[in-house]
């Protein structure tokens, strides 16, 4: 189980320090203040990351009736609130493109086209530094050491096509089967190959809010019944453009001499498996829950348009600070250590 990460300011401070105490501790009516940036807030994403963790594996040391206690929830709603709120100040003025359960590949595919973000992966393709590659891994660590898991959330709250739908993609995420082959433990070789640490949460404390909103994004869609819609439209959008930037990212490992089929493997796998995946998630999931559900249209639309958002700008963060020769990661001993 992960450790406890280090507070950044009064809200994760108030969270992590609760935790190290008894459920009920929290104290009563912490405020909530709006961050200048409530998509990348450092101190209002750890505290949200950390409510939400207590759903995944939790930490160490952390009583685990802790992830239900009123009073935190509570407070993780106010949280939540001002994230959401966030993603809908971003989104002012963007119009979800006209679709039926007939056309939502089109749509979905209408608001891939509409992302004007400079690609990260093209820029590791090539012109990439293996340094910015594990800078990349790193960042990415905190969702794919539990690859699918925020999108799982969704099964039992689906019926029918869009059910069977979304647990045949899963089925693949999670390797079939074989834990060998699930594709989080395929995400670990790949950083144990680049002499990373592999450990679930190992970076947490190295990882800025913009990347913890990447992952608190699925898992507050994830979590609520009422963003069904939302994680839906997140996979669906997740699976239609992953497969080109897998490959880019191959692709570069093997121009910087990364050539151990257990480092590239990953991405190597994704190019295969979400170029099957994007057909299923856009016209079965997402089309056949609109064909289920039409009011939940333009809910699956915004998730798909929130992924866009978060993942544009996070992107851009990485390309800003190489660009100025700045450090994307916190500085931690072990952010420090794949800097030198």
């Amino acid at each position: 189980m992960p450790v406890l990460p280090t507070p950044r300011g009064p809200l994760s401070a108030t969270v992590l320090t609760a935790l190290r105490g008894a459920p009920g501790s929290l104290p009563a009516g912490t405020d909530v203040p709006t961050p200048g940036d409530a998509l990348a807030d450092d101190d209002l994403h750890l505290a949200l990351y950390a409510c939400y963790e207590l759903h995944y594996r939790g930490f160490d040391g952390v009583d685990e009736r802790w992830e239900w206690d009123p009073g935190l929830v509570a407070l993780r709603a106010t949280l939540e609130a001002v994230f959401e709120h966030g993603l809908h100040a971003a989104l002012d003025g963007w119009t979800p493109p006209a679709a039926d359960d007939t056309t939502m590949d089109l749509a979905l595919r209408a608001i891939a086209d509409a992302d004007d973000s400079p690609s990260l992966s093209r820029h590791l393709e090539r012109h990439g530094t293996l340094e910015e590659f594990k800078q990349v891994v790193i960042h990415r660590s905190a969702y794919q050491l539990k690859e699918a898991d925020p999108h799982s959330w969704a099964i039992p709250r689906l019926a029918g096509g869009p059910k069977a739908a979304l647990i045949e993609i899963q089925a693949d995420e999670y390797g079939g089967g074989d834990p060998a082959r699930m594709h989080a433990r395929l995400f670990a070789d790949t950083m144990e190959e680049l002499g990373l640490d592999p450990a679930y949460g190992a970076y947490v404390d190295a990882l800025p809010g913009a990347t913890l909103a990447t992952v608190n994004l699925m898992s507050m869609f994830g979590l609520h019944r009422r963003h069904r819609g939302a994680i839906v439209g997140h996979l669906a959008l997740f699976e239609m453009t992953s497969s080109i930037p897998n490959r880019r990212y191959a692709t570069a490992l093997r121009r910087l001499g990364v050539r151990a089929p257990r480092a590239t493997e990953f991405y190597d796998e994704h190019v295969t498996a979400d170029a099957v995946h994007e057909n299923v998630a856009a016209v079965d999931l997402a089309g056949g829950l609109v064909r289920q559900e039409p009011a939940l249209k333009d809910d699956i639309l915004f998730g798909a348009r929130a992924l866009v958002e978060l993942e544009g700008r996070w992107a851009t963060m990485l390309l800003e600070a190489w660009a100025a020769q700045q450090p994307t990661l916190r500085s931690t001993p072990r952010a420090e250590a794949v800097a030198a």
